[in-house]
This record gives structure tokens, sequence and C-alpha cells, in this order.
């Protein structure tokens, strides 16, 4: 299944740029924001030619047909610049059939403005002020250092044989903490994910591998109801963009 708010712009940008015929076994195709939206200029809907929607594709639902059908996926590589890549771009989110932990923060009060809502954030931040990070984590003491969107250094990465080179992205983690060997990364949702762009663990994992000299710990993050599920990663070959391995899991209900 293909996405269907983008599978004939994407149809038309192929078209437009002659993709369809390009090698992919022998490297990315390259295009640009602009390209993107001169080859949608005539569609009516914004959601069919913004590039920033089209350009949206944080899981596999959310690819065209044409990405389907050509085993492709999209990541940017400069502002303003993406490349078309063959191989698998995507990891699972695999449900967690452990027992839930029942954790008892042991605060001397109890945390109520942190309850009100439903953002990522302030979960996150409710689970860091209860400990439960730390609990998970198991690397000692974390404080809260990272937040909101950087600029990642230029690097290149493999996917499957194919060199390719990306410099100063936009990327962001909704919380990073510093511990005192370890940078833990978190990406947090607050629905139910059945699969995520590995970009979003990689590139900040890249970022601040290359910015401090601890060893940094990717983690995913979900709210679910009462529970709090946590999953973290590991590449095990940094230039590999699917290295990407599942190191554990658990998930919490406070009592």
């Amino acid at each position: 299944m293909g996405n269907p708010s983008k599978d004939i712009p994407w149809l038309a940008i192929f078209d437009a740029y002659d993709i369809h015929n390009h090698d992919f076994d022998k490297e990315p195709f390259y295009i640009t924001a602009k390209q993107i939206k001169t080859a949608c200029q005539d569609f009516k809907k914004t959601a069919e030619k913004e590039v920033r929607i089209l350009c949206y594709q944080a899981q596999k639902k959310d690819k065209p047909q044409v990405f389907n059908e050509k085993n492709l996926f999209l990541l940017p590589v400069k502002n303003g610049y993406y490349a078309i890549i063959k191989g698998q771009g995507y990891t699972d989110i695999p449900e967690i059939n452990s027992e839930p932990i029942l954790y008892d923060a042991k605060l001397d009060f109890p945390i109520e403005s942190s309850l009100v809502g439903n953002s990522e954030m302030q979960h996150l931040d409710f689970a860091y002020a209860t400990g439960m990070i730390e609990h998970f984590a198991g690397v000692g003491k974390l404080y809260l250092t990272i937040r909101g969107r950087k600029y990642t250094p230029e690097f290149s990465f493999r996917v499957r044989n194919t060199l390719v080179e990306q410099k100063s992205v936009q990327t962001e983690v909704d919380a990073g903490y510093e511990g005192k060997n370890h940078v833990i990364l978190i990406e947090g949702k607050n629905v139910k994910m059945k699969d995520v762009i590995i970009r979003q663990l990689y590139y900040p994992y890249r970022k601040w591998s290359k910015d401090t000299t601890k060893q940094v710990l990717p983690l995913f993050f979900e709210k679910r109801g009462f529970e709090y599920m946590f999953w973290m990663y590991e590449f095990t070959d940094e230039y590999d963009y699917n290295s990407i391995r599942l190191v554990k899991s658990a998930r919490y209900i406070m009592t």
C-alpha cells in the first residue's frame, strides 16, 4: 500500500526527472526541494504540492506507492536536498511482551503538572523526574542536557553498498541526557508505532557521537495509557545505517 495523498505527486516527480530509469543499485538519486516544488506546481491541494508534507515519511505507511514498488526511501542530506535510496530505511518497533515493571518513584511529593496534557515531552519529563529513565538505561546518574533542534556535522554512511553523504541537516531529539560515560538520546511518541525511520535515531546518534567523547545510546519511548515503554538500540557499525540492533526493552507502570 502507498499513501494516497502522495502517490500521484510522487509519480509526477518521477516522470519529470526520469527517476524510473535511474540505477539505484549504483547510487542514490539526489533531488532538491525546488525540483519537487516545480514538478508539483500544478496540483491544487496543499498536501499534493507542499514539499514538507511530500517528504514526510517517518513511517512505512507514509511512503508513496512508487517508493514501495521500487524498495526506496527518502533521506534529507542537506537543507533543501534529499536522497532517494534503495534499501531498508525503517526499523520495526517490536511489542514488549515481558511483564511490566511496577515502579515506585519514592518521591517526597506527588508530581501533578507533568500529568496535564498529552505530549511526548511532558511524558519524558515525568519519566526523568521519577528516575524511570535512569532505571531503564542503567548507566548511573543522568542530567538533562539536550533538547530541541540542532544541525548535524558532515558525515557519510552506507546503505547496503551505497555511499551517502550528508551535511548540515536539521535534526532533533525529544530529550537528551548526559551521564559520566554516556549520552542518552530519546525519540518519543505518545501513540503506538509499528516502525520508525532509522534516520530519527541514526542522525542524532552520529551527531552526538562526533560532538562528544562518550558512548551514545539511542532510545525510543512511547506512552501508552498507563504504561511507559522504552526500547534501547545500538548501531554495531557507526558507518552502516542498517546496523541498528535492539539491545533491550521494558515497560513500566507507576505504583
